[in-house]
């Protein structure tokens, strides 16, 4: 598949929108609810093409990572991962459970009169600390749901995602566990941590520990579908292995494309030999297009041109005849380009507007961060040399 590399065009809401979410009534056994989330995602595992794989991922996230709990259509709750898992830590019984003693109840909820824009939705999910935002007519009556992952789907950011590292957005506090350890303390570590993945580590010859597996909140759903023991099954066991890892300076595109393509949530990260260890999540993607995280980039770009211009052309000439060569064109390049000074200030008043002013309207919202993601991309195009480019396929 050929992944669009123009700057973010506006996105085609409607296919974050899954439209037909899974749904239960109150009585609904926990059990069962958990065999529906299981088996909607298995409906959806083959990929007859990876120009489907956008569309056919999101239905998959949305219908297989929570249920709506529904009575005469009234949305009563909601039931994820996240509550599986806190089921499974605690050790509760749930053959005779009732959904309704279990939800998430009020649910946090967006009309979608409100829901024109990508930036309310990011709101909700940052101030709640959710990945699941239903969506509701001016009724009150369920009309679809998003997710952090549907949003994703559709933005494909290509060029701001290339200006951003993994290691700009990487959480480094990853829980970890030995490959011994069973998968019920597996899902304690979860709950008590509130992660949604623990990396399965080794010792190596060395005595450093080194990832060799994960586990996540749906592989604890998952077996929980097929009722295993979880107290006597070892990480090892049933871990996902091997891992694919990213490198802390492989771009936010990389790990885009990478998610897609393996159709994952979240993805490891590893250097100084595996001896360092991070976790980028399909959330930490997003903040990309948080105006105050677009600061950061902005700033970046700055002291690279403040950068260049201040060099001392004599002292690079004494230095490798290759990187001088670079470093002269690259910054002959910024001289030459009178609008280099303009493009920051038009960036940043365009942040400015987004950051502080809520009223805006979505349109308006919308051709604000349009500008700034157009001004940003003519930006780090004057500050790249082909040699100086990183190959977005790169193997880790």
């Amino acid at each position: 598949m050929e992944l669009s590399d123009s700057p973010i065009s506006v996105p085609d809401l409607e296919k974050a929108i899954a439209r037909a979410p899974l749904t239960v009534s109150p009585d609904t056994l926990v059990l069962d609810a958990i065999a529906h989330m299981s088996q909607s995602r298995g409906q959806s595992c083959s990929l007859p093409s990876l120009e489907d794989s956008g569309e056919m991922a999101m239905n998959s996230e949305a219908r297989s990572s929570c249920v709506l709990v529904m009575q005469d259509a009234k949305l009563l709750g909601i039931f994820t991962e996240r509550d599986i898992v806190r089921l499974t830590a605690i050790d509760e019984p749930l053959e005779t459970l009732k959904i309704s003693e279990v939800m998430a109840h009020p649910v946090v909820t967006i009309t979608e009169d409100n829901f024109k824009d990508i930036f309310a939705a990011l709101f909700l999910f940052r101030r709640y600390r959710i990945r699941h935002l239903p969506l509701t007519n001016n009724s009150g009556q369920l009309t679809g749901v998003v997710s952090p992952e549907s949003i994703r789907q559709v933005l494909r950011p290509a060029n701001l995602l290339k200006m951003r590292r993994v290691a700009d957005v990487m959480s480094k506090t990853v829980i970890r566990a030995s490959p011994e350890t069973s998968v019920l303390t597996i899902a304690q570590l979860m709950a008590a941590q509130r992660v949604s993945c623990v990396a399965i580590v080794e010792e190596d010859e060395d005595g450093y520990l080194r990832p060799v597996g994960i586990i996540t909140e749906r592989d604890i759903v998952q077996f929980r579908f097929l009722q295993l023991d979880l107290r006597t099954i070892p990480s090892q066991k049933v871990m996902s292995t091997p891992l694919f890892l990213l490198s802390p300076e492989d771009s936010l595109w990389t790990a885009h494309q990478t998610m897609q393509q393996r159709r994952v949530r979240r993805l490891v990260v590893s250097w100084n030999w595996g001896r360092g260890l991070g976790i980028v999540t399909q959330s930490s993607l997003l903040r990309a297009f948080d105006p105050m995280e677009m600061y950061w980039t902005l700033e970046s770009l700055q002291k690279t041109i403040q950068q260049l211009k201040g060099e001392n052309i004599e002292e690079l000439q004494s230095g490798d005849p290759l990187r001088t060569t670079e470093m002269l064109s690259l910054k002959g390049r910024v001289l030459r380009s009178a609008d280099s000074d303009s493009l920051l200030n038009s960036i940043r008043g365009c942040l400015k507007t987004l950051a502080n002013t809520p009223e805006l309207t979505p349109e308006l919202r919308q051709v604000e961060f349009q500008r700034a993601i157009a001004d940003l991309a003519q930006l780090e195009q004057l500050l790249q040399t082909p040699s100086l480019k990183t190959d977005p396929n790169r193997a880790v």
